[in-house]
């Protein structure tokens, strides 16, 4: 597929002449380096209802912190739908803060509040880290319901990239849970279905369309250090079944070594019985829907995977 003129102008700029590969970086500096590139090319932040720190207790003693949004048009006291919003950035770098503004755009446009998960990152926190935060967050959510003004019959999971993996990996931990509500629908954005694949899309467009097969060795290596590749809340594609998962919008990238792995899972859980709701974005690139400052294509998947949650979400 032809990558749209706009994504080949990001990427002459991701790969100028002499700048470092990603995999080239250290932590820290992959860090700033994805930060820049979010605040440098997402759209303005619109305003909403409120915005709130909420802290969560692990077993531990320690705290996972999300943020929730209230949309602009929520009344005060009113029982919202709730989008538990998980980052990209495979598993190692993004933060709460480079995701605000989707996040804002992502509570107008459904009409829903907006927990966004501060999940820890790797390498300090490898697998199953950030799975376990993923999974404590709508499980605090939903009891403590009233303190945050939710409905807990009307709860989805969302994310991109990494943050499709972890969503996808709680859906299927969540179908044996016992006395809390079915989630009620996922919406995953270019998620990454499995570890390790052969995938054509995997060599397609492994070496210059921003995600490349080295930072993808990166990433892996930080998150599963101990070569956890093969456990299903690391490669969900990997679970026994996908029967039981929730509805599912999904988000697809024309020129994203992960594609092919998202319509291959999208394929086995419609074949086992779920609903998928596809939209392919052709000429884009991994990542391409958080820079809506740049890409007229990202604000149109927002919008997308906003009417779709809307529709999920409402009341019945």
């Amino acid at each position: 597929m032809a990558l749209d003129p706009k994504a080949r102008g990001l990427l002459d700029m991701v790969y100028r002449v002499g700048a470092p590969r990603f995999h080239e970086l250290d932590v820290h500096q992959a860090r700033r380096a994805s930060e820049k590139l979010m605040f440098a090319f997402r759209p303005d932040a619109p305003p909403v209802a409120s915005v709130t720190e909420v802290p969560m207790p692990r077993t531990d003693g320690s705290a996972l912190m999300a943020r929730l949004y209230r949309p602009l048009q929520a009344a005060a006291g009113e029982m919202l739908p709730l989008l538990v919003f998980y980052h990209g950035g495979g598993w190692c770098v993004g933060d709460v803060p480079s995701y605000d503004v989707v996040c804002r755009e992502l509570a107008n446009g459904a009409g829903c509040a907006v927990l966004s998960v501060e999940y820890r990152l790797a390498p300090e926190h490898p697998f199953p880290a950030a799975y376990e935060d993923a999974l404590l967050a709508p499980t605090w959510a939903i009891e403590h319901a009233d303190l945050l003004e939710i409905d807990p019959e009307r709860v989805a999971l969302g994310g991109d990239s990494a943050g499709g993996n972890l969503l996808l990996a709680v859906a299927l931990a969540w179908r044996t849970r016992t006395g809390l509500p079915a989630l009620r629908y996922l919406a995953a954005i270019y998620p990454c279905t499995e570890i390790h694949s052969t995938r054509p899309s995997r060599e397609a467009y492994g070496d210059g369309y921003f995600l490349d097969r080295e930072s993808l060795r990166w990433f892996f290596e930080r998150y599963l250090p101990n070569g956890e590749s093969e456990d299903w809340r690391a490669s969900p594609m990997r679970a026994d079944s996908l029967a039981g998962l929730p509805p599912m919008t999904l988000v697809t990238a024309g020129c994203d070594p992960l594609t092919d792995d998202c319509l291959a899972f999208a394929e086995r859980m419609v074949s086992e019985g779920g609903v998928v709701r596809h939209h392919a974005y052709g000429g884009m690139v991994h990542g391409f829907f958080t820079l809506g400052g740049y890409f007229p294509q990202a604000n149109a998947a927002v919008a997308q995977v906003a009417a779709d949650l809307a529709e999920a979400l409402a009341t019945q």
